[in-house]
């Protein structure tokens, strides 16, 4: 689906980093904290047993393996005794967990236009190794998915999937939209299939060649209640430069990185080499093959949306410092001085002189 190149309102560049390959967000594992707690145990101590940290319990935008996401809900399942664990968990997480391309979904004229930005962009937001395909018939239409590396048993991630699809079908669907059926490669016990069917709200067709959850095909050109053409355009236009950001080198890539983490007071290169997805020593190899460095990158990134700002006029040069990560405003006329030969003000100025 192609966005418009341009908006009238824009950013300077991707606010995160996309996962690679091998990556997705740890949003998945959003409400399990407070699960484990009302059942007595330690969420912290479930994550760390399968190598990630703590914080992604609480840090939906930290990256960690699929492998790992689906090792955890397996877990899960055996050690609370629950074998719909995926489905369970799936009932009380939002659609959201798919990041900000619920939000566009939202947003769409249709619900085939917000069908296809979940097939266009859930692989650069959320999970590259997911795909989402849509699937018509004559009378019925099939929104399927597969993860397109090899997770061994991965059934709860499978009913989490369910669930969280029938959520967001039903989002941009409206109040009157009912799932057909849902079609799953898990089998089910024959005891649980009255719960299965509840929470879905449809018939479950088990042992299927694929997992999908099916729709009467004219629900296609419905309008989404929730239709918003502005947010429609503004967010897919971002997400089209996160897609072409993904796509860029690794200096493109920590660029990307650094306009995003300034602000927030976190750029660091500890915390760009998480967000790529290397070690720290890799990133910087990476960058010294291309006669970079990440502070040199960070400089340039400052100096470069410094100018803009400043250019622009509508930022005091106080709030100019604090988006450069500067604690006061001292320090980027220090650094702004170093960078061009004139204060920030005689810079704004020239500028304002020049218009």
């Amino acid at each position: 689906m192609m966005m418009p190149e341009t908006s009238f309102f824009s950013l300077d560049g991707p606010i995160d980093v996309a996962p690679s390959d091998g990556q997705c967000r740890a949003a998945n594992l959003s409400g399990l904290a407070d699960w484990a707690r009302q059942r007595g145990r330690d969420a912290r101590g479930i994550v760390e047993r399968h190598g990630l940290e703590p914080r992604v319990l609480s840090d939906p935008e930290s990256l960690v393996a699929p492998q790992q996401i689906a090792d955890v809900l397996e877990y899960c399942s055996t050690a609370f005794d629950d074998p719909l664990f995926g489905l369970h968990i799936g009932s009380v997480q939002d659609p959201e967990v798919f990041g900000c391309v619920t939000a566009l979904c939202r947003a769409a004229p249709t619900v085939r236009a917000g069908i296809r930005c979940l097939i266009d962009y859930l692989p650069v937001i959320h999970a590259p190794d997911c795909e989402v395909v849509l699937i018509e018939g004559r009378e019925t239409a099939e929104l399927s998915w597969l993860v397109n590396t090899d997770l061994g048993i991965n059934d709860q991630a499978n009913y989490q999937a369910a669930m969280l699809n029938v959520k967001l079908l039903q989002a941009i669907g409206g109040p009157a939209f009912r799932p057909s059926y849902v079609s799953l490669s898990a089998e089910a016990r024959p005891a649980d299939l009255p719960e299965i069917e509840r929470l879905l709200g449809c018939k479950l067709h088990q042992r299927s060649r694929r997992n999908a959850v099916a729709f009467p095909v004219q629900t296609l050109e419905q309008t989404v209640p929730s239709a918003n053409r502005l947010l429609f355009r503004l967010l897919g236009s971002y997400l089209e430069q996160v897609k072409h950001a993904h796509s860029r080198s690794i200096i493109d890539r920590v660029e990307s990185y650094v306009r995003g983490a300034l602000a927030s007071g976190t750029c660091s290169v500890e915390r760009c080499a998480e967000k790529i997805g290397l070690s720290v020593r890799t990133l910087q190899v990476r960058l010294a093959a291309e006669g970079a460095r990440f502070s040199d990158l960070v400089e340039g990134q400052r100096e470069h949306l410094a100018k803009n700002h400043l250019a622009q006029r509508r930022l005091s040069l106080d709030e100019i410092a604090e988006r450069l990560g500067y604690g006061e405003q001292t320090s980027f006329g220090r650094a702004f001085k170093r960078w061009t030969g004139m204060t920030p003000q005689q810079f704004r100025a020239g500028c304002a002189a020049a218009a």
